[in-house]
């Protein structure tokens, strides 16, 4: 990268100059003595080694060089000036926020918690342009450690050093199958842990948060699957399970209007019941801005800082966790 001598500070004498003709006219504009403009002005044409006015008397006049500067400098004052207005504007900062969230809260999550934060900005702002990325836990918890993202909304735990993660939301897991039963299996009735073995399990890939939270507290009981078939998504899991092809451990979130329209039912089994925590993920030493302090403010997770050293690694048990935080789903309205 080139060592840039030029700032933006003779730019804008030398527009002024440019605009006005002298550097007494210029000098009150830009609030410097009026030998210190002309100064300024011979030292860019010395930097730059070009004469950019031709001198008549006391009136300076553009040059070729000077009429090929002038839109160039306008263009990097105006953007200079743009940067000063978006950290100035709360609302502009909030379109360049990268938010991640793993694939159950970022499709039914994480839509309403958007339209909370970001109100009618995108509606009245002239531009806007955001984006929001969603993948499984794994993937997500890996970005934020890049910095490639702001902040990560997962189901599952994280597992790298240098990520601190705060529990936000609760969710529950449960098994659903289609009403006409899946393989054999009745579930009109109770559902014994020998078909539950026997089942097609529904399940989806590894590094997903379902898959962590599901494993841990199914396969103590069954202590295998016997029969998998792995869908790299909720809505296709659910899906197949609609249509008799197996079982499926799903969030609540996610089968709640299917399970509602008769689509799905609700298995009883003698598993006990799957509860995970949700986390809010950011990078340790992470500068949080206003913007991202205005997203954990939504979260209930305001004052969050990601440089606080925490004891008990880069997550606190449950227990831990403030009444705040643990409200924040029922303020979401989900």
């Amino acid at each position: 990268m080139d060592l840039l001598r030029l700032s933006l500070r003779q730019l804008q004498i030398f527009v002024a100059v440019a605009q006005s003709g002298s550097t007494s006219a210029a000098s009150d504009a830009i609030a410097l003595s009026q030998s210190a403009t002309s100064a300024a002005v011979n030292e860019l044409e010395r930097m730059l080694s070009l004469q950019l006015f031709d001198r008549a008397g006391r009136r300076l006049l553009l040059n070729d060089n000077g009429r090929a500067l002038l839109p160039r400098a306008l263009r990097m004052l105006e953007d200079a000036s743009d940067i000063e207005r978006m950290a100035r504007n709360a609302d502009q900062q909030l379109q360049s926020l990268r938010i991640g969230a793993s694939t159950t809260l970022g499709n039914h999550v994480l839509p309403a918690l958007l339209a909370r934060l970001f109100g009618s900005s995108p509606a009245t702002a002239p531009h806007w342009q955001s984006s929001v990325a969603i993948g499984n836990t794994e993937d997500i918890c890996a970005q934020v450690a890049d910095f490639a993202l702001d902040i990560g909304l997962v189901e599952g735990h994280c597992h790298h050093p240098q990520l601190l993660a705060r529990p936000w939301l609760h969710d529950e897991l449960v098994l659903v199958a289609a009403p006409s039963g899946a393989q054999g299996l009745d579930p009109s009735g109770p559902t014994s842990l020998e078909q539950l073995q026997n089942a097609v399990w529904l399940l989806r890939e590894a590094g997903s948060g379902t898959r962590e939270t599901g494993d841990a507290a199914i396969l103590p009981q069954l202590h295998s699957y016997r029969r998998v078939i792995e869908l790299g998504s909720s809505e296709a899991i659910q899906r197949a399970a609609t249509a008799g092809l197996g079982i499926a451990c799903l969030s609540r979130w996610v089968v709640q209007d299917f399970l509602r329209e008769g689509r799905l039912v609700e298995l009883i089994t003698p598993l006990p019941a799957i509860q995970r925590q949700c986390f809010c993920v950011l990078r340790r030493g992470k500068q949080v801005t206003a913007a991202l302090e205005r997203l954990l403010g939504e979260l209930g997770l305001g004052g969050v800082k990601p440089d606080a050293p925490h004891a008990g690694g880069c997550c606190r048990p449950l227990a831990d966790a403030h009444p705040r935080e643990l409200g924040a789903r029922s303020e979401l309205g989900i």
